[in-house]
């Protein structure tokens, strides 16, 4: 019998595989978390911080 392939802890992708996007508000580059699962298309800012700033910075 062959030996199987070691898995992740916790069966998730390594970082240099999950998606990526671009803050809307301070334009740095953010990665997948899962947390995010189930919003990751509305998901826009990288941070609470961010998040927050972009409401205050709204006329």
């Amino acid at each position: 019998m062959s030996p199987t392939p070691a898995k992740r802890p916790g069966g998730g992708r390594p970082p240099s595989q999950r998606p990526s996007k671009i803050c809307a508000h301070c334009g740095l580059p953010f990665t997948w978390r899962k947390k995010w699962e189930r919003d990751w298309d509305q998901v826009l800012y990288c941070s609470d911080r961010c998040r927050a700033a972009a409401k205050r910075d709204r006329p």
